[in-house]
């Protein structure tokens, strides 16, 4: 561990390809790439969720998907390998619904907004979004784990909820959508 990062700048690169841990090496175009770069920014945006003042208890489970995020990142590259942690997606399923209890029924759609951590959250859910759908194309080119996909899609939703979450615990509301809002008065 010591020297693996010794030299950060290698010019390995500089023909357009990347190294996977496995040696091999991929255009930087490649959907592989693409996925575990779209982790690795919602990993990032996670990261600076968490330089909001956040519960703790919100900024510990953040602090352990941006693990799971390196360990998903992992395993896309290393092709073969399956390293994700198995238990990760049931502990989101569980985390959704302790986060979700507390929080009023929706009655109609929200709007990313109303504090600042809560709108940084919905941009981690969007990017997230993304993530999923480039593990999905590249699922359709060469199988992958189905803990990895599964795990994108709750953490999605658990984004969602913990957007909420985040206004309940500052007593702040949703931003709801209107139906019409930007429509001519009559």
């Amino acid at each position: 561990m010591g020297n693996r990062l010794s030299s950060i700048t290698t010019r390995t690169g500089d023909d357009g390809t990347t190294g996977l841990a496995d040696g091999s090496r991929l255009a930087k175009n490649d959907l592989r790439v693409h996925a575990m770069g779209d982790v690795d920014e919602l990993n990032s945006h996670l990261g600076l969720i968490l330089t909001e003042p956040l519960p703790e208890r919100l900024a510990t489970e953040l602090t352990r998907i941006q693990h799971d995020l390196f360990d998903l990142g992992a395993a896309l590259c290393m092709p073969g390998f399956d390293v994700f942690p198995p238990e990760a997606v049931a502990r989101l399923e569980e985390l959704i619904k302790e986060f979700n209890e507390p929080l009023p029924r929706l009655e109609e759609f929200i709007l990313p907004g109303g504090s600042k951590a809560s709108a940084y959250t919905h941009i981690a859910r969007t990017v997230c979004r993304r993530a999923e759908r480039v593990l999905v194309d590249l699922n359709h080119k060469e199988a992958l784990p189905d803990d990895l996909l599964l795990y994108l899609n709750r953490l999605s939703d658990f984004l969602f909820v913990a957007s909420r979450w985040i206004h309940h615990k500052k007593g702040v509301r949703d931003v709801q959508w209107k139906k019409g809002f930007n429509r001519p008065q009559a």
